[in-house]
């Protein structure tokens, strides 16, 4: 298990754990920005996303995700506002490499994912960017050692503290694991997507990297709350991109069939009963796996963040519904999903 590290926020009882190599002690629930204040078809409201960002701090988070080409970078700006209104030491965490297009190997050059980093640094009015991500590249990329050559310089300029990957697959987080320079991984793991834990988290070595855990609500799916009535907005990556039409299909819903996720959902619903809501405990889930080093679960308002703090506060997940969640996984996804990620 991942030493757990005092709280010193006066707020909330927080959880806090270690970030791999980089030794920092983030929050284990922390925040993810995709759709702070905007994002899937809504419009950036700078005012909202500064009171969900403000009270994600509040709570006792103290690592904040975002990334470059989040509406157009107002999420980035937003991130380093509020870091620079708060007292507390929050560590931001941004990623490079999604604005190019089309977006292939050829495209990355150091030359402009140095432009990347600099226009993050210029964007959040922060003088050094505590990790920087490469966002999903292509695969060929993680083979490219002057791409990560690159960050090997701007931590030597300062600009940034630490360097890590978001990732599509467990493969492509092996290859990356080969440079001294990258410190964590940031992957798709919820209970829809088990394939990490069999895999990248049995490594050896996988201590000395921070393990941030993405979508871990698989799009609001295990929220509970949608159903085959829910209508999702046009510019709603949950209406288009269903098979892969704009990114990797697994961005949403974790790449599960919507229909079967609705029915494994209601058979998770009845694996968790209790005043507590099926979300919290899929958070509660992830966290159940001493390798993660926090999970990111994103919020659009300020009652999304105070749900998802009571995560870290609920007890352990006994063994029978670990594997009930199990079982569910294999019964509805494993065969179609297991192989691609």
């Amino acid at each position: 298990m991942l030493p757990e590290i005092d709280c010193q926020n006066k707020h909330i009882k927080m959880n806090y754990r270690k970030l791999g190599k980089t030794g920092w002690p983030v929050s284990e629930i922390s925040l993810g920005t995709w759709q702070v204040g905007g994002g899937w078809g809504k419009t950036f409201d700078a005012k909202l996303a500064n009171r969900i960002i403000h009270t994600a701090i509040d709570q006792g988070i103290n690592f904040i995700d975002t990334a470059d080409v989040y509406d157009g970078g107002l999420s980035e700006a937003a991130v380093g506002k509020a870091v620079k209104e708060s007292a507390e030491k929050i560590f931001v965490a941004t990623k490079c490499g999604r604005q190019i297009q089309p977006h292939v190997n050829e495209g990355y050059t150091p030359k402009i994912l140095r432009e990347f980093v600099e226009a993050s640094l210029k964007n959040t009015g922060l003088e050094t960017i505590d990790l920087i991500q490469l966002h999903c590249p292509p695969t060929p990329v993680y083979d490219r050692d002057e791409i990560f050559g690159l960050f090997e310089k701007l931590k030597e300029e300062g600009k940034i503290l630490a360097m890590g990957v978001s990732v599509e697959t467990v493969g492509e987080a092996s290859s990356a694991m080969k440079y001294d320079i990258v410190s964590s991984i940031q992957v798709i793991f919820n209970m829809f997507r088990l394939k990490p834990s069999e895999t990248l988290f049995t490594y050896p070595e996988i201590d000395k990297f921070g393990i941030i855990a993405r979508v871990p609500l698989a799009s609001g799916l295990l929220t509970g709350k949608l159903t085959t009535d829910t209508v999702f907005s046009k510019e709603d990556h949950r209406l288009f991109n269903r098979q892969g039409e704009a990114f990797d299909k697994g961005e949403t819903f974790s790449g599960v069939n919507y229909d079967k996720g609705l029915s494994a959902v209601q058979e998770l619903t009845e694996v968790f009963q209790g005043k507590e809501h099926l979300a919290a405990w899929a958070m509660r889930w992830v966290l159940m796996f001493p390798q993660v080093s926090t999970v990111i679960p994103g919020a659009s308002k300020i009652d999304q963040v105070l749900s998802n703090v009571k995560a870290s506060l609920l007890p352990e997940i006994p063994f029978n519904q670990m594997e009930a969640v199990r079982n569910i996984y294999n019964k509805y996804f494993k065969a179609d999903i297991h192989h691609l990620w």
